[in-house]
């Protein structure tokens, strides 16, 4: 393993905050005053710019910030086959500590398939050129997990699902998420992919004590969903290609500086580092994120832990040696050789974006890189 092995020792979980001429042309496309073609021309131009700047910032896993997209899931599972996007009669079903999240979500309505026309392989093309082949920078993708899907049609369902009527046998719902997660890697594989990243807020739901008693209360075994979230997830990552790296990134809600769920991972730690990740970014940067115990569960030395002791959400900048003493702190449970340091979450992970400026969000990957420089180096 060397520092350039994927994740890197400083990453980022994608997403960046929003220039505001990309906003505005989001707005005058939504409002019919421009069309697809000339907002498509406005995010190329500023995924390019950004990319620039992740170089100049030495960050190496490069993605296109989530540009095109309005919320960092719905954008790529709304367009799998047998998945739609609704406007849901209660809003948007988790309930977040802050601002609400926009009221839109997902559905099944039939068989899971990935479609081979996926725009975000397209898009993804086009990250891949900007990115070029000219130094040690490589493009990253980033999807949702899987299990957002079985999330909302299981575990957080407003009532409109008709998961009963299309899998009669939940086992082959299972088998169909894996099944399409896995035609998704080959996909971006071919598309010359080789640092993907599944998003997953659905481990952080599993942990929160709320969240797993209202489970019971509904007969459902927060453990038993648990294991069935690990058997999906490493069907999708069967038979993955030697030279790819897919990583995971576990949130608790991140939308306009607000967030969802609270609680360590020591009720999902098992399950989780029984996944087949290269890689699990996790997050760090609060009390709400429990202490580092649950990393002894961690028992892959080909894999990496990428701590986000960082916030994304705030634009104070953290005290630089607080945070390289709990770099050590986690060492107990995972050799530093093995760490890697990010923010928590992305910066924007719905189109809107955290409270803080393009100035602070710089800022705070300059003191990740400064705190790397003296850890490991």
């Amino acid at each position: 393993m060397t520092t350039e092995t994927k994740p890197f020792r400083v990453d980022h979980v994608g997403s960046f905050l929003r220039p505001q001429r990309l906003k505005d042309a989001r707005e005058a496309f939504a409002n019919g005053t421009i069309d697809k073609e000339a907002l498509r021309a406005v995010e190329d131009e500023e995924i390019v710019s950004l990319v620039a700047k992740q170089k100049k910032v030495g960050l190496k896993g490069i993605t296109d910030g989530e540009f095109r997209r309005g919320f960092w899931h719905i954008d790529f599972l709304e367009q799998l086959t047998g998945v739609e996007g609704y406007v849901p009669e209660q809003g948007y079903n988790q309930i977040f500590h802050g601002k609400a999240a926009p009221s839109y979500n997902i559905r099944l309505v039939g068989k899971l398939a990935f479609p081979a026309d996926h725009s975000f392989l397209r898009d993804f093309d086009f990250l891949k050129e900007a990115v070029g082949q000219d130094g040690e920078a490589v493009a990253k993708a980033t999807i949702p997990s899987p299990t957002m899907i079985l999330r909302q049609e299981i575990l957080a369902n407003d009532g409109s699902s008709k998961l009963a009527e299309i899998y009669p046998n939940i086992a082959d719902f299972y088998h169909d998420l894996g099944q399409t997660y896995h035609d998704a890697v080959q996909a971006y594989y071919a598309h010359g992919c080789r640092y993907l990243q599944f998003d997953d807020t659905n481990w952080a739901f599993l942990a929160d004590a709320s969240k797993r008693e209202s489970l019971k209360e509904k007969g459902i075994a927060p453990d038993e969903i648990a294991q069935v979230c690990t058997q999906i997830i490493n069907a999708a990552l069967a038979d993955k290609p030697a030279d790819l790296t897919i990583t995971t990134h576990i949130c608790r809600g991140n939308h306009a500086s607000s967030w969802l769920f609270s609680g360590g991972y020591e009720p999902i730690a098992k399950e989780l580092f029984a996944t087949q990740y290269d890689g699990f970014f996790l997050e760090y940067d609060s009390d709400r994120a429990g202490d580092f115990a649950p990393l002894r569960y961690w028992d892959n030395p080909d894999s990496r832990v990428v701590l986000g002791l960082i916030t994304s959400k705030f634009p104070e900048l953290e005290d630089r040696q607080a945070i390289e003493e709990r770099i050590q702190e986690a060492t107990e449970y995972v050799p530093l050789a093995n760490l890697c340091i990010s923010p928590q979450c992305g910066f924007a992970s719905t189109e809107e974006g955290n409270k803080l400026t393009e100035e602070q969000q710089w800022a705070k990957i300059d003191l990740l890189q400064a705190i790397a420089k003296d850890v490991w180096q």
